[in-house]
């Protein structure tokens, strides 16, 4: 099993310690990116895909720990798209 499928099985089990580096290494490795959002971007994130819809996030802070309303969300999306 390579680290790419340990890290999305990992994150199917939505685990309450997945980091926003985590997700970043899941979502480059199904082709997705992250738009620059310009001066004032704050902590919104755009990751686009050239033929998948965009994932909008808030960068979670103080900790780098996602949510769990965000991993379902990605989750379901992922899903939705034949990723997962």
């Amino acid at each position: 099993m390579t680290k790419r499928d340990k890290l999305v099985k990992r994150f199917g089990a939505l685990p309450r310690d997945f980091t926003w580096q985590e997700l970043m290494t899941l979502l480059v490795g199904f082709g997705y990116r992250e738009a620059v959002g310009g001066k004032t971007g704050g902590s919104r994130v755009k990751f686009v895909h050239d033929t998948r819809p965009p994932i909008i996030l808030h960068k979670p802070h103080p900790t780098a720990v996602l949510k769990r309303y965000q991993m379902e969300q990605i989750l379901e999306l992922l899903r939705g798209e034949g990723l997962l």
